[in-house]
């Protein structure tokens, strides 16, 4: 090899190179990683957005500082210590699987965790921690879910919840018994404008069907089985209100109040990719029978 007059702005290098040294590991730097990337293999019960927020408003260090950059980079093995006041720990809430495959995941949600994140920052976890989202649950609705694992799963199951090809169950526990043991329940419902958050049956408002059955009552309270049609926003919740019949715990549209809201999506039917047919269920939490 010849070398014409080039200067090394590394002279450790130039002398491994001319012979005069052998090359070691004290030549080469030891490979290190952003920060959030380091902390979301230490703090799996967060997502990313939440860590680098965390990061921000300097909740965490490493090795003693005080670090506020996500992107700053810091060896595999650097202390890093993550203080998040009390008010914004999450529950560490672990949904209980009920099936899995290289395309989808089934859980049964438990009550009290979210959907999807409300804004950039969301402090706790969501269903979207877990897989890419297919359609939603309310917060305090518990029951199956079935969550893709790479977008092009996500538009398949989508369809078939868009094109009403997936079959939904709910059981709930409703204050009193309804008239009428089984019945169809076809009323459109629309947002309240009053309460912008809430939603009313309203002639003007999108085409929704639910079909109810009794399954049990002892009068004050009755368990009914749900199934809807069509799928909106607090459709069951609405429904069973406007019938007089609100569902227990329901602090919005009923005024009977309980540890949660009664209701659970007990069963999903949904063709899997590769053209499989499915039926995926969740028991009836114990909860539910305690009311009568």
């Amino acid at each position: 090899m010849i070398v014409t007059g080039r200067k090394f702005s590394k002279p450790e290098m130039s002398r491994v190179i001319n012979g005069d040294r052998v090359l070691d590991e004290a030549v080469l730097a030891p490979e290190k990683f952003r920060l959030d990337h380091l902390m979301m293999e230490k703090y799996k019960s967060y997502n990313r957005s939440s860590l680098q927020r965390f990061i921000e408003l300097g909740y965490v260090t490493v090795d003693g500082e005080v670090a506020r950059k996500a992107n700053q980079k810091f060896l595999k093995d650097a202390t890093i210590t993550l203080s998040v006041p009390e008010e914004m720990k999450n529950a560490d809430i672990r949904p209980e699987v009920i099936y899995e495959d290289e395309n989808v995941l089934v859980l049964n949600k438990p009550a009290g965790l979210l959907s999807m994140s409300k804004g950039e920052y969301c402090p706790e976890k969501t269903l979207e921690d877990f897989g890419l989202l297919v359609h939603r649950l309310d917060r305090d609705t518990s029951g199956v879910v079935i969550l893709a694992k790479n977008p092009a799963v996500q538009t398949f199951l989508r369809k078939q919840f868009q094109d009403r090809k997936t079959h939904k169950t709910y059981v709930a526990v409703v204050s009193g018994r309804p008239k009428l043991d089984a019945a169809r329940v076809d009323l459109p419902i629309a947002r309240d404008l009053k309460r912008p958050t809430t939603f009313r049956v309203d002639a003007n408002g999108k085409a929704s069907e639910t079909f109810y059955k009794v399954l049990k009552s002892d009068g004050r309270h009755s368990l009914v089985e749900l199934r809807p049609t069509t799928g909106r926003t607090h459709q069951l919740r609405v429904h069973m209100k406007y019938l007089g019949h609100p569902i227990v715990g329901d602090v919005v549209y009923g005024d009977e109040k309980a540890a949660r809201l009664m209701l659970h999506a007990r069963a999903l039917e949904i063709t899997l990719p590769g053209g499989e047919r499915r039926v995926f269920e969740a028991d009836v939490p114990a909860e539910f029978d305690d009311v009568f």
